[in-house]
């Protein structure tokens, strides 16, 4: 699929600029290095969706890496131009907030010219109703420097996407180095057996994801108890049923583990989680 065209605006380093436009230094260490942080959230008629929540975790990744993002009055002003700029003030809009350290030399120092902001959006196709998935061969370090940020070193999750996608996947898997159910590339993960419904914890390296804190908390309204702790991977073949969280999927239901039908897509209990998020979501814009 083709990415958008040359004329689409993006906000970039305080300014609205057309793609074909904008430009970011060849040394800049976002590329060079994946030195960088993002946030991905949906806008809903123009309005994003729990702005706090992920400009926080934002904030909390730029910290941990040693650097300060803009404001978020500013990112938020910039999101709104990229939307207005964009016509996506109707319907469903993806938008992308990507802060990378800056220009630096060439090689893991930085430099000192300060952090590079770019804000970009593109209308978000829905997700198909339910998804298979595949478990990815490479596992999680749940110790590693990284864990718990969103940074813009993602290539091991591209990898790990592009072998679900040769096997007719929608999202890889990833265990970690215990061999526990850990998170997806871009989502949190929940099993369903015997009526209980189990996700890792976030000491198994997962992403405190904010639609699994939407979900942990909308759980409580339905009297569904998401229990956070460790469960083994293998466990997600075998669930009654299982499903998928994150910022433009929502609760997604799982069809299939490396091809291995689950008893039912959507189960109940899924279905109940998906309709108090979606409650949640559609009475305010920033819970």
């Amino acid at each position: 699929m083709s990415g958008p065209g040359d004329g689409v605006l993006v906000w970039l380093d305080g300014a609205l600029t057309t793609a074909a436009e904008a430009r970011i230094s060849p040394f800049d260490h976002g590329m060079l290095v994946g030195d960088g942080v993002f946030e991905t959230l949906v806008a809903v008629d123009g309005v994003p969706f729990a702005w706090t929540r992920h400009y926080r975790r934002l904030v909390q990744s730029a910290s941990a890496l040693g650097f300060e993002p803009p404001d978020s009055e500013s990112l938020l002003d910039a999101t709104r131009q990229v939307l207005g700029g964009n016509d996506l003030n109707q319907g469903a809009a993806r938008v992308r907030v990507t802060i990378t350290s800056g220009p630096g030399p060439l090689g893991s120092d930085r430099g000192e010219q300060g952090v590079t902001a770019l804000v970009a959006a593109t209308v978000q196709q829905p997700f198909p109703p339910t998804t298979d998935v595949v478990i990815a061969p490479w596992p999680r370090n749940e110790r590693g420097a990284l864990v718990g940020l969103k940074t813009t070193s993602y290539a091991e999750n591209a990898r790990a996407m592009a072998y679900a996608k040769e096997r007719g996947g929608g999202e890889a898997i990833f265990a970690n180095t215990q061999g526990n159910l850990c998170e997806g590339t871009g989502t949190n993960v929940y099993v369903v057996s015997g009526g209980e419904v189990v996700t890792p914890p976030l000491s198994a390296g997962c992403l405190d994801g904010v639609t699994r804190q939407l979900l942990l908390e909308a759980s409580v309204t339905v009297g569904v108890t998401i229990r956070e702790q460790d469960v083994p991977v293998a466990a997600l073949a075998d669930a009654d049923e299982a499903f998928l969280s994150s910022s433009t999927r929502g609760a997604q239901p799982i069809a299939h583990v490396d091809g291995r039908a689950l008893p039912i897509a959507p189960g109940q209990l899924t279905e109940k989680l998906a309709a108090a998020y979606a409650e949640l979501a559609a009475g305010n814009p920033d819970p």
